[in-house]
């Protein structure tokens, strides 16, 4: 069991509920850096509709939504995404993103969701996703990002900086 703080009383709720908090929370943090339903053409309201709609590829809005919200160029976000930026482009003109490419969007989406959340703001969350950074060996995290080791790295040290660990 852990102990929350609800209305001025602790209380004893189990760990499980904790973290579907949080993963609902992290999920529409995730949808709102893709654009929302808008852009996503659908409503998603769980990880299995995120789930599907990866499988389904994303529509090619979301490549715009995610630059303007990650601050990103183009090359910067096919970068980090391990794809050409000419790719990118094709897409915009094609149905749908393929399924590894709007895996890997949602990936970068993510991390975008949790360095907004853990800094305090976008502008912020912005600056450090793109300035070099000692726990990733001199790399910025938005070059970390580009394989799921290395977003798994930039994830734990977001984790660090949230909880006064030293990033």
């Amino acid at each position: 069991m852990n102990t929350r703080f609800i209305s001025g009383e602790l209380t004893r709720a189990p760990f499980v509920a904790i973290i579907c908090d949080i993963m609902v929370n992290e999920l529409g943090a995730v949808v709102q850096e893709l654009g929302g339903a808008q852009a996503l053409g659908r409503a998603l309201s769980s990880d299995r509709d995120m789930r599907e709609a990866i499988r389904e590829g994303f529509p090619p809005a979301v490549v715009k939504e995610l630059m303007r919200a990650s601050g990103l160029t183009l090359k910067e976000l096919a970068s980090a995404l391990d794809l050409s930026p000419r790719s990118l482009q094709r897409r915009g003109r094609s149905g749908r993103l393929a399924r590894y490419e709007s895996d890997r969007l949602y990936r970068l989406a993510r991390i975008v969701a949790i360095a907004n959340e853990y800094l305090g703001d976008h502008e912020r969350a912005a600056r450090w996703l793109k300035h070099a950074n000692r726990a990733l060996g001199g790399l910025a995290p938005i070059t970390a990002i580009d394989t799921e080791l290395g977003a798994r790295q930039v994830e734990n040290i977001l984790g660090r900086i949230a909880y006064g660990g030293i990033s």
